[in-house]
């Protein structure tokens, strides 16, 4: 005999829709806490999250985020002004197809790592280093890696200090693990001093020639290196951590404009034809290797924010980022 019209659902019935309700259920919430996981574990071990990636629209920014550590992409519309799902990074710089990260190792004498990163942000190799990050730059083609690393309690803020800067090919995997060894020409002589330090590389297009600061007898120079030559010439004094324009035709540094140790440096730009100089209109301390952005502007750090001002000298510096570090424009 057929149950009447309306009549409730067996007991049986009843028992498989609260089994199929329950594995409904579960799987959304295993799903979920799967999906958490993934989050939490990208966090804890420092590698970026799924989706994060260099693929972003051309011309986006990415920084290092105080707060969290982590490599951020500015994006206005996201929480916040950015994205947050990097890797974690002290310092950190993209060009190209390849990321740099310097990541601090707990634990003391200071130790680091520099993590080799693809276009996913994925490690393809690490390389252990003692000290304290300070400068990265990978060059536009992303074929050449550079770092340099504070000896233990040192900053540029200091009259002596020690530092250790690694240039890495990728395309035959050779690490020069210190350039001080290359030969140095220094008003026209071949230069030979225990005091010799390099810091802050920066390639030219060609991933053959570089620029970059050496100290020795209590100055700094502007020196130009040639990769396949294996030497570095002096081209002027007080100019520190220099950054080569995407035309290959200016230089931004800075410069030491007092001895004192509040704010002593200003931010300049060379032009490598002529010999000129001239100041950008970031008129406080810089202690930061400049990036360019685009052909004419300058993004560096400052007071914990990244900034941004013309490198013709007009105009006025713009906040792009509170709260942040590294800034970087990969494509």
């Amino acid at each position: 005999m057929s149950a009447p019209t309306g009549a409730r659902p067996s007991t049986r019935t009843r028992v498989w829709i609260l089994v199929l309700a329950l594995l409904l259920l579960g799987g959304g919430a295993t799903a979920y806490t799967l999906r958490a996981a993934s989050g939490r574990e990208a966090a804890t071990t420092g590698t970026a999250d799924p989706g994060f990636t260099l693929d972003a629209a051309t011309g986006a920014l990415y920084t290092r985020d105080t707060a969290s550590g982590r490599v951020a992409r500015v994006d206005p519309s996201a929480p916040g002004g950015r994205v947050a799902g990097g890797p974690s990074c002290d310092r950190f710089h993209a060009a190209g197809s390849t990321a740099l990260c310097l990541r601090r190792r707990p634990g003391v004498p200071a130790r680091s790592y520099a993590l080799v990163l693809d276009r996913r942000l994925r490690e393809v190799r690490r390389i252990a280093l003692p000290g304290i990050p300070s400068r990265a730059r990978v060059s536009a083609s992303g074929n050449m890696l550079s770092w340099t690393m504070f000896a233990t309690g040192d900053s540029y803020a200091r009259s002596s200090f020690s530092t250790r800067t690694s240039i890495l090919d990728l395309r035959t995997g050779y690490l020069v693990k210190n350039i001080e060894q290359i030969p140095l020409t220094l008003g026209g002589r071949r230069h030979h001093a225990p005091d010799v330090n390099y810091w802050g590389v920066s390639f030219a297009a060609d991933d053959n020639r570089f620029y970059a600061t050496v100290s020795t007898g209590g100055r700094t120079h502007l020196v130009e290196g040639d990769m396949r030559n294996w030497s570095a010439r002096a081209l002027r004094e007080n100019v520190e951590c220099p950054s080569l324009s995407p035309d290959g035709t200016r230089i931004a540094f800075k410069k030491r404009v007092s001895e004192g140790p509040r704010e002593p440096w200003r931010l300049y730009v060379y032009e490598v034809a002529t010999g000129r100089e001239h100041a950008v209109a970031e008129r406080r301390g810089i202690d930061d290797q400049a990036l360019w952005t685009d052909p004419d502007t300058l993004a560096y750090g400052y007071g914990g924010d990244v900034w941004e001002v013309p490198a013709d000298g007009t105009g006025a510096p713009r906040r792009l980022a509170s709260g942040a570090s590294s800034p970087s424009v990969p494509n």
